[in-house]
């Protein structure tokens, strides 16, 4: 009996620190959850938090009052006229309104003629216009050319009726010397070659290229029908394969 009465305490000691230990753990579970949740705040979503601080759209404005409509007041004017004819007279008017004329002015105007106004020209035509010209004015003569005018080469030596090919001077075929010379030519209003005056070329060869173009004629350069000087270039090569 002493040993039943022995266990028997035991197993109620051991129960006791169970029913301890078990509150004791409940008690922590819910501080926890308690306590928990004060420290750890949840984030609010963005999208929601700016909705909430935007201000809303203001009202819109009322529309303007309309205009008040425009009367429009139809004056019937009585005319003696009834689609462009004159109408018949239904009774005789009891006073009839002479219409008289002003008596024009004199004419006054130093050489104006029978019937005409004041203010015309000399010679003028009865009941004119005032200020009236007789006839119309002549047109201005058309200004006069340039003196000289420049013509490219290409467009001058189109015109070139005839040409006068220049000698090969010896001492330049023998010293092997051959190019270009360019002239600066001053072609009269008949097509002839009034001036001449080297602007390139190898000595040698210049003198025989001024002989053989000053003999060159051309045909008149027109402008606005009139033959005109024309100042140009012309150029003359000079090759060892042309005899």
């Amino acid at each position: 009996m002493f040993e039943d009465s022995l266990l028997d305490g035991r197993i109620k000691t051991k129960r006791g620190r169970s029913a301890v230990i078990s509150f004791a753990l409940q008690i922590l579970i819910i501080c926890t959850l308690v306590v928990v949740p004060l420290f750890v705040t949840q984030e609010l979503p963005k999208a929601e938090l700016m909705t909430m601080l935007v201000a809303p759209a203001p009202p819109q404005p009322p529309p303007p009052p309309a205009a008040p409509a425009k009367v429009v007041k139809v004056v019937k004017v009585e005319t003696d006229l009834d689609n462009g004819k004159l109408k018949t007279p239904t009774k005789i008017p009891d006073k009839i309104v002479k219409i008289v004329e002003d008596t024009p002015p004199p004419v006054t105007a130093v050489g104006g003629v029978v019937g005409g106004v004041p203010g015309g020209v000399p010679g003028g035509v009865p009941n004119g216009i005032i200020g009236g010209i007789v006839s119309p004015a002549p047109p201005p003569p058309p200004p006069p050319p340039p003196a000289i005018i420049r013509v490219s080469s290409g467009v001058e030596a189109g015109m070139l009726i005839r040409k006068i090919n220049p000698v090969y001077p010896p001492l330049a075929r023998q010293a092997r010397v051959q190019g270009t010379v360019t002239l600066e030519a001053m072609i009269s209003k008949d097509g002839s070659i009034e001036g001449l005056k080297i602007v390139n070329g190898h000595p040698m060869l210049a003198g025989s290229a001024v002989d053989a173009v000053k003999q060159w004629k051309y045909r008149p350069y027109l402008l606005n029908g009139q033959p005109v000087e024309v100042q140009t270039e012309v150029v003359v090569i000079y090759s060892l394969g042309v005899a």
